[in-house]
């Protein structure tokens, strides 16, 4: 199995430091550089070339957003997860907008952010639940002006509308098996009929879509405990 390289952009020694340390325990993950700001980050990240690179939006020599928009430039298949403390909607819908893959505030568990790391390096989105209520509910631009004839409501069967609910609530195909204790493989096969039904191009517009249009509606499913 691949390892993830990862590379980390922060401006705080210390909290640069304790991440590198819990990254480095993990399996199948190499944090394979640093850097304390943006202009520095985006010169390594082009040298290095990561899997994964961890950015603070806020920095005193680049924003990360500058530094996140530059990589996208130069480097675009780079999956950047940002790790913040920012909950401040412009941010998340700017970072998003720019390419981020992933939002997520400093304050996520340990096996959160793991788990995120991989879902990105899959290429999957990786928000917090919060966040991505935010994303789904109010930034419509990131269906990125695709336009489709609305298809009727019956379209999804009653098992696509399932695992399309929890997919607009951020869930990976692995959790969504797990919830509805079906098989991964399975969860993959029906989101790519939801994609192909809905004629849209990924997971998250396939969510903004079935929410604008009432495909789903949230607490139609609860998870299983």
């Amino acid at each position: 199995m691949k390892r993830i390289k990862i590379f980390i952009i922060d401006d705080h020694t210390l909290f640069r430091e304790g991440l590198k340390a819990l990254l480095t325990r993990q399996e199948g993950i190499d944090v394979i550089g640093e850097a304390g700001g943006g202009i520095e980050g985006v010169n390594k990240v082009l040298d290095l070339k990561p899997d994964v690179v961890l950015m603070d939006i806020k920095m005193p020599d680049m924003t990360g957003l500058d530094a996140l928009r530059l990589i996208m430039e130069s480097r675009p298949e780079t999956k950047v997860i940002i790790l913040t403390v920012s909950e401040d909607d412009e941010d998340l819908f700017a970072a998003v907008r720019a390419g981020a893959k992933g939002y997520l505030l400093k304050n996520v568990e340990a096996d959160k952010l793991i788990s995120s790391i991989h879902q990105v390096a899959r290429g999957e989105a990786a928000l917090s639940g919060r966040l991505a209520e935010r994303i789904f509910a109010e930034f419509r631009e990131m269906a990125t002006g695709v336009k489709v004839e609305k298809p009727p409501k019956d379209i999804l069967s009653n098992r696509e509308k399932e695992i399309l609910l929890h997919l607009t609530n951020g869930k990976s195909n692995k959790e969504i098996a797990n919830i509805l204790d079906i098989a991964e493989s399975t969860v993959k096969i029906h989101v790519q009929n939801i994609m192909r039904k809905l004629n849209v191009t990924s997971r998250v517009q396939a969510a903004v879509y079935a929410l604008e249009h009432g495909l789903v509606s949230k607490g139609s499913f609860q998870d299983k405990k």
